[in-house]
């Protein structure tokens, strides 16, 4: 159906995947994450599939999780019993065998942007921004983003980025390492596709292989780190810079914490 929150397209040996809530800049809300774990189920149990590619409808890839005010009540509730449930959809991207390119379209922000770094290789919309700008909510990180990004662009820049909630172009993102290309709008889909594609014509069990031994060999533990981002993300979520951090973002205007 063209108006799920998720379209899955096969081409040959290639999966896309996209999330498709355009009007709300594709961000994250309970219909969208019920679908998103379909989607991912259903990759994973076609052996065909060589390659997979994550991407947006729209201006947007993903904007986070949804603050507006009929998604805010569910996602406090959610964060009281362990914001876990909110990310295990995503994180479930841990279980696909086959490389994740991320064709990151346009702007992705907060729980948006931890959605990338589940990917093994990304392809940027070089004017778009990125970046984990949850400290400028009052909130503490989810979807592991504090343990991902110090591990790929260096711990002074992953910082820098964390405790002051900056966002950065796909420029910037290149220059980092945090992405493999940046390009023009028009073309991150396409280019995100060649790589796909080339990817498909190489032996599809040496590359499964490859992509365990890669992350074998750095002791790669996502889920770990997302449980104890959890834990701390959900104590920030009672506190009232939260409060105060979703609602400035709301009404477009500067937060003004009081650190309670």
């Amino acid at each position: 159906m063209e108006d799920a929150p998720v379209l899955v397209e096969k081409t040959g040996h290639i999966t896309q995947m996209t999330l498709n809530r355009p009007d709300n800049r594709n961000s994250m809300n309970a219909e969208m994450m019920a679908a998103f774990i379909d989607a991912v189920e259903q990759v994973k149990s076609d052996p065909d599939i060589r390659c997979l590619i994550i991407t947006g409808s729209g201006r947007s890839f993903c904007a986070g999780a949804d603050f507006r005010a009929e998604e805010k009540n569910e996602l406090f509730q959610a964060a009281n019993a362990g914001l876990m449930d909110i990310y295990r959809p995503f994180l479930e991207l841990q279980q696909v065998r086959v490389p994740i390119v991320g064709a990151l379209n346009g702007h992705a922000v907060g729980g948006g942007f931890g959605l990338t770094l589940m990917c093994d290789i990304r392809v940027a919309n070089k004017s778009a921004k990125y970046g984990a700008n949850f400290s400028r909510l009052g909130l503490h990180s989810g979807m592991a983003v504090s343990y991902l990004l110090p591990r790929l662009i260096g711990l002074p820049k992953a910082n820098e980025m964390l405790f002051t909630g900056r966002l950065i172009d796909g420029q910037e993102s290149l220059a980092l390492g945090l992405v493999n290309y940046a390009e023009e709008e028009e073309q991150v889909l396409p280019k995100a596709r060649e790589l796909a594609e080339e990817i498909a014509i190489s032996a599809p069990v040496a590359v499964r292989m490859l992509k365990r031994s890669v992350y074998r060999g750095l002791d790669w533990d996502i889920t770990a780190a997302a449980e104890w981002e959890s834990h701390c993300q959900s104590r920030t979520f009672e506190m009232e810079d939260a409060s105060e951090g979703i609602s400035a973002l709301l009404e477009k205007r500067q937060p003004e914490f009081k650190g309670r």
